[in-house]
Order: C-alpha cells, then sequence, then structure tokens
C-alpha cells in the first residue's frame, strides 16, 4: 500500500532579524541597511510525516520545535524552503487564542469552529461533547472576560480535540488544568489515535509521554536536525547527549 504524505518540510529555514531596539527594528521596516543580527529558529529542515503517525519533536528550549509547529498551522511562515500540509489541522499550541472575550463560552465554540473550517452541521454534532469535555458547568453561557485562564485553556482544549482534525498538534498541552483533567486529557488524544487515522505532532519535555503516543522522533539542537528514526531509537540519541 502505498503511504500518504499528509506533511512535508523541503529544506525549510525560518530566520528572524534581531535588532538592538524597538527604534531599530522600525527603521529595518524601511532600511535593508539597519544592521542586524541573524537568528535561525529553523535551519535547513527537511522531514515527512505520514497519514496516522505520531511524530514526537526533542529538543531543549529554542531547538526549534515551537516554530516548525506554528509554521505548520500558517501562524509562522518559512524564510525559505517549502512547505506541504494535507488536511484540517487541530493545534493545541496557545489554547486561549482566538477567542473574544465578550462572547459566551457557546458562541466562542461556534467561532473557534468557523475559524477551523467547521459546517454549522459540523459544529451542531459536536458542540455538545465539547461542552461536556470543557467542564465549565454554567459558565459556558458567560462571557470569557469571566473566565480564569485555566477555564480559557480547557475550553480551548476542548474544541481542539473533539473538532475531528486530520492533524492534532500538541505542545505541551497535556499540562492543563488540574491532575484529574490533564488524565482527562491524555486519555483523549490516546483514544484519538487509536480510533482515528489521525496524524499526531507531538512537542513535549516528558520522554514517557512522547513514547505513549508516537512512533517517531526527531531530535532538534539550534533549528537543525540531529536525528531522526523510531522513537525509542531518538530518545536514546537525546538522552545521550544530556
Amino acid at each position: 500500500m502505498e503511504k500518504e504524505i499528509v506533511i512535508k518540510f523541503d529544506n525549510v529555514t525560518k530566520m528572524y532579524k534581531l535588532y538592538k531596539s524597538d527604534k531599530a527594528r522600525f527603521k529595518g521596516l524601511f532600511n535593508k541597511k539597519v544592521p542586524y543580527k541573524k537568528n535561525y529558529a529553523v535551519n535547513k529542515l527537511s522531514f515527512e510525516v505520514e497519514k496516522g503517525e505520531g511524530l514526537a519533536f526533542l529538543g531543549r528550549n529554542g531547538a526549534g520545535k515551537s516554530t516548525i509547529l506554528k509554521m505548520i498551522t500558517g501562524v509562522a511562515y518559512p524564510t525559505e524552503g517549502e512547505i506541504y500540509v494535507n488536511g484540517k489541522v487541530s493545534a493545541l499550541l496557545e489554547l486561549a487564542a482566538g477567542f473574544d472575550l465578550e462572547s459566551s463560552g457557546k458562541e466562542n465554540i461556534r467561532l473557534k469552529c468557523n475559524l477551523m473550517g467547521m459546517t454549522d452541521e459540523e459544529i451542531d454534532a459536536v458542540e455538545q461533547e465539547i461542552i461536556d469535555f470543557a467542564d465549565i458547568g454554567e459558565y459556558i453561557d458567560q462571557p470569557l472576560r469571566s473566565y480564569s485562564s485555566g477555564m480559557k485553556a480547557r475550553l480551548g482544549f476542548a474544541i481542539s480535540v473533539n473538532s475531528n482534525p486530520d492533524i492534532l498538534i500538541v505542545d505541551e498541552a497535556l499540562s492543563v488544568g488540574d491532575k484529574a483533567f490533564r488524565k482527562k486529557c491524555t486519555e483523549k488524544v490516546r483514544k484519538i489515535m487509536a480510533d482515528s487515522n489521525v496524524t499526531l505532532l507531538f512537542v513535549t519535555h516528558s520522554l514517557s509521554t512522547a513514547k505513549d503516543f508516537c512512533q517517531k522522533g526527531i531530535v532538534l539542537e539550534k533549528g537543525k536536525k540531529l536525528f531522526e528514526g523510531s522513537i525509542d531509537e531518538a530518545i536514546a540519541f537525546y538522552e545521550e547527549r544530556e
């Protein structure tokens, strides 16, 4: 059976310009001669992900893991290279991003699901499941400005995991809320991976959690790929360098 590639990075580089001050950064918008330092968050990176695979990105802070995920979701764009993504992406990155603070929890469910490209019929089918999973009681009908940061994160997680994604991106989001809710989140992701052909991209500092969810691993350092292989091999390689 021919493998189906759903994500492909082809020689991708993401470079940020670091200026000495905000004033210099502003001048740099209009004058290319203003001096700056090049910071390569991702440097000539290539990899492929097959449909239904679980891939973990391993590396210290500053390795480029979150930048990769942001480029896949379209929040950031590559400086060089090509990125191919085929499927509906649901990202557990900044869980409270994209909410309207003046609208209720229910209204925000529809807003975020619409932004993810879901139809009204698709939203109707999962709305109650999202409400039940978030488990924030009568606050679901209150404006988000009355929510705590934890409640916003719970609602954001509930929307993301119940929106029937093709590609699920998780960046330390399983640490949301109290112990009981974290367990619920972990079990939900595990169920998604077992019941459907969802592709998972995972960033975590917990190697045991990465091993639970992923078959492959990529070890990164300062934006460059040091190793790619099975999750056991990737973890062993990463631990040897620590």
